[in-house]
């Protein structure tokens, strides 16, 4: 499963269960490092980045994950596998 692949079943899940969905489609005139997906339902917010099985997170991405758990976010990395396990559906389903 590619990292675009993997973005369109979490957005097509989180739509399902009533979340709202917030991805910057072109993040080249954005801040480097901002996570892929914002998932916000009405028990909670998820800030996920999504790779692929081999997709390693940029110096960026690490600050973004260290400065919004800091702060007490819930930052999430999803790989292919947590789609598999259930994982990101279990998240989702939490917060919606």
């Amino acid at each position: 499963m590619t990292e675009a692949q993997l973005l369109e079943q979490v957005t097509e899940l989180a739509k399902w269960l009533g979340l709202l969905v917030y991805h910057t489609r072109d993040s080249r005139r954005s801040q480097p490092g901002f996570p892929d997906l914002i998932l916000a339902g009405r028990r909670g917010v998820i800030f996920a980045e999504l790779k692929s099985a081999t997709g390693q997170l940029s110096s960026h991405q690490h600050a973004w994950k260290w400065t919004l758990l800091a702060s007490g976010q819930d930052w999430r990395l999803y790989q292919p596998a947590d789609w598999e396990s259930g994982l990101i559906y279990a998240e989702l389903r939490a917060i919606a």
